[in-house]
């Protein structure tokens, strides 16, 4: 140290230093482990709510013999309905397991409300069923057309997408990939 440099100065860029260090192994290590880890926390639980969409959609479908793409009538009849309430609480016979087809949330609970929004930016889960029109026009021996049948089909297939791209379950064009999920 020089006689003209004082002893605060060096003090001052001492604590100058250390605090860049800080920062840098804030900025460099720890915040993303908070994002990494904040990221695998949303994706396990939006897959575990569209996981618990489709087997409301099953039980859905078990009952009105269709799919809905009816978010709102989901979550009413998952509430209300005796159907879900005895899949709940019901044992298989043979095999002394649950009948229960819905996973636990993060949280350790399952709470049906939750299921409408993602925990990542609280967008509704965006849900669709297929719709098929098939047209069969009569004609008679003259060339002239006599009826028009028109039968609609709604809701042999449905598809429940995450907004924030962490994947998706069932086919809207495919009978074989109506409950696969895209991260299996």
């Amino acid at each position: 140290m020089k006689k003209t440099e004082s002893w605060y100065i060096h003090a001052v860029l001492t604590v100058i230093i250390a605090a860049l260090t800080a920062l840098l192994i804030y900025v460099a290590i720890i915040e993303p482990n908070e994002v990494i880890e904040s990221e695998n926390y949303w994706r396990t639980e939006s897959r575990l709510r569209m996981s618990n969409l489709k087997s409301a959609e099953i039980l859905w479908e078990a009952k009105h013999k269709q799919y809905t793409d009816n978010l709102d009538s989901l979550i009413h009849f998952l509430k209300t309905d005796i159907s879900v309430q005895t899949a709940l609480a019901g044992w298989d016979t043979i095999t002394k397991k649950s009948t229960n087809p819905f996973d636990t949330l993060s949280n350790h609970e399952l709470v049906w409300d939750s299921l409408y929004r993602s925990p990542k930016t609280f967008q509704f889960y965006k849900l669709a069923v297929d719709t098929s029109v098939e047209v069969d026009t009569v004609i008679n021996r003259r060339g002239r057309i006599v009826s028009i049948d028109t039968l609609v089909e709604i809701g042999k297939l449905y598809k429940i997408d995450d907004p924030d791209g962490y994947g998706s379950i069932g086919d809207l064009n495919s009978e074989a990939l109506k409950h696969a999920a895209s991260w299996e």
